[in-house]
Parts: C-alpha cells; sequence; structure tokens
C-alpha cells in the first residue's frame, strides 16, 4: 500500500487493463436455503435475483443482486459436492470470492503462469450461462476464488 500526500493509506494501482474487471459474487454455504433467503429479505429487503441448481456442481444456489454484484447463498443437492464437505467441515459461512473477469481462459493462465494452483485445468459452464473456472486457496492467500466471465 502506498500512502498519499497526507500521509493516508492508498492502494496500489494495478496494471492498466487489469484481468479482474468487478467482484461478481460473495459465496455463503448454508444449509437451509429457504431460511437462507428469509432471513436477507426480513433483515435487509434483498429478493432473489436469481435461482439455479447447478447440477455438475452438486449446489442450488440463490443470488440476490446488491448494486452490480450478488450475494450467492449456496446448499448442497448431493452428499458428494464440495460444498457438503464444506459445511461438514467448516460450517456455514463464506465459500468463495467470484470476480468478473472478461476473459477467463486468460485469467486462469495468468494464474497458471504465475504457478498458481487451478482447480479447473479449462473455463466451463457456471450459472447464468457464464463461463467460470476456480482457483484453489492454496494458491491465492486462503481463498477459494472463482473467475466469472459473462
Amino acid at each position: 500500500m502506498s500512502t498519499d500526500a497526507s500521509g493516508v493509506g492508498a492502494p496500489a494501482t494495478g496494471l492498466p487493463g487489469g484481468l479482474l474487471t468487478e467482484i461478481d459474487h460473495v459465496a455463503i454455504a448454508v444449509r437451509d436455503l429457504e431460511a437462507a433467503i428469509t432471513w436477507y429479505g426480513e433483515v435487509f429487503g434483498a429478493t432473489v435475483a436469481h435461482r439455479e441448481v447447478v447440477g455438475s456442481d452438486g449446489v442450488e444456489e440463490a443470488l440476490l443482486k446488491v448494486a452490480d454484484s450478488y450475494v450467492q447463498l449456496l446448499t448442497p443437492v448431493r452428499d458428494d459436492s464440495t460444498v457438503a464437505r464444506y459445511l461438514e467441515t467448516r460450517g456455514e459461512g463464506i465459500h468463495h470470492v467470484g470476480y468478473r473477469v472478461a476473459d477467463c481462459a486468460a485469467a486462469l493462465q495468468a494464474v497458471k503462469d504465475h504457478g498458481g494452483r487451478a482447480i479447473d485445468q479449462a473455463p466451463r459452464p457456471g450459472s447464468r450461462g457464464t463461463t467460470v473456472a476456480f482457483v484453489h486457496p492454496k494458491s491465492a492467500f486462503g481463498t477459494l476464488i472463482e473467475l466469472v466471465e459473462e
């Protein structure tokens, strides 16, 4: 972090045309999707913008729109899904952060080029008609990252 003339911390600037364009979503693993949707609605007035079962990942998701991003509530629909295992070992909570990218393949390649560990070796279909790829948390300071191309 750099400091400006007043000594206040200012974020370091990335390269022009950086690969991450926005935060797409913050994913929260929950045991009871209906209860979580109800809680977010009652407490924050949030409504479901999109809901889908992603069979390939063994999850059901509900996306709650927050400005230009989402809170993604995830619950397993199969006992062998990664979210089911996550809930079993860690309990409910933040599961991953999804970043929007213009080109998922290029962003994934950048991770690999810098010695990062990719969970998906190539981009694949995601929810909402997106293209996605996951980066292993051991390569990203303990955070599971999803690259999301709309």
